[in-house]
């Protein structure tokens, strides 16, 4: 339930708005973070172009619908009843000193930014406060204080000055109790490789970053090659191998969270526009990798919300490609 002086929080935020460190008023272009998270050598920005096949490709790729086909999940605005809605995920990039807030969660012990003796949260994650009213500011397109835990509502949120990474996953303003609650919650230093402890999600059911392997749109129309893994979601899973650190699903057969298809060397590429082009070429070079399940009829490929995409384009591309183009890679390989 609301609380009784709503117009308080409304004035507030226009009076800090212009202090609060968020890079814009609305992320539908997202903010400006470097085309390469995490170092050279991590996992996500592997070269895997001479990594061999595993001797379960076939297998693997079988379980999973070898003509299943596969979607980006990119793009803009779109309305339901709910209201105004996005496509794709929303990014907020934040300077080193936007106000740390505590998040509450259902799963504190597997959660950063909480005092693991005693499980209670501190002040930890730069969230500011324009995600609690506006828009787009969280996977789904809901205003924070929007309480839909029927959806994933991720918010991912760089702080470009120290190149840090905190991630929310089922997040909403309980604006009854004044503070921000959550399912789980991951930090990253993006300086390092650090991996989560084994048997610890993230944001993501994998463990590892969402928004290293998503698709960025200044990254397919910039002036340089995609130089790091998708993220995609498979329909089933089975445990997981490394990179990740966790796969709560164990169905014989399926492929591991973790696991990494590449796009076949021999795929033809020549007849899609340059930008998809670009895409095509990062999938063979760095590949895709399985953090996720979603039941459905594709293998989603995680990107950005952001106004500027075309559907048109990016879904026929990608709807060309099916599991059957690519190859399940060593499983557990490390750089």
């Amino acid at each position: 339930m609301a609380r009784t002086n709503w117009l308080a929080p409304l004035t507030l935020l226009v009076c800090i708005t212009a202090f609060s460190g968020a890079s814009l008023a609305d992320p539908q272009q997202g903010g400006w973070i470097p085309d390469q998270l995490f170092p050279w050598d991590n996992w996500w920005n592997a070269d895997v172009s001479g990594v061999p096949v595993d001797w379960q490709s076939d297998d693997l790729l079988s379980a999973a619908g070898r003509w299943r086909q596969w979607h980006p999940d990119v793009g803009g605005i779109f309305w339901d009843d709910l209201g105004e809605r996005n496509w794709g995920m929303p990014y907020i990039s934040v300077d080193w000193w936007q106000e740390r807030v505590p998040v509450e969660f259902v799963w504190p012990s597997i959660s950063d930014g909480v005092d693991h003796s005693t499980q209670q949260s501190y002040p930890f994650y730069p969230i500011p406060i324009e995600a609690i009213w506006n828009s787009h500011w969280i996977q789904g397109g809901l205003p924070g204080y929007i309480d839909d835990r029927q959806e994933d509502r991720h918010m991912l949120i760089v702080d470009r000055d120290n190149n840090y990474l905190y991630e929310l996953y089922n997040v909403w303003f309980d604006r009854d109790a004044w503070t921000w609650r959550a399912g789980c919650g991951a930090f990253f230093d993006m300086n390092r490789n650090d991996r989560r402890p084994d048997g610890w999600p993230g944001a993501d059911e994998s463990g590892m970053s969402i928004l290293a392997g998503n698709l960025r749109y200044d990254e397919v129309y910039g002036p340089n090659e995609i130089q790091h893994a998708l993220r995609i979601s498979v329909p089933d899973s089975n445990n997981y191998v490394y990179p990740a650190s966790n796969g709560e699903r164990w169905s014989p057969g399926a492929m591991p969270l973790g696991a990494r298809l590449r796009l076949k060397a021999d795929f033809d590429i020549s007849g899609y526009a340059p930008e998809v082009q670009k895409i095509f070429r990062g999938l063979k070079r760095y590949g895709a990798i399985a953090a996720t399940v979603a039941f459905g009829n594709y293998i989603l490929v995680g990107g950005t919300y952001d106004v500027r995409w075309s559907n048109d384009i990016m879904n026929p591309a990608f709807h060309a490609l099916t599991v059957n183009d690519f190859e399940v890679l060593q499983l557990g390989w490390a750089p």
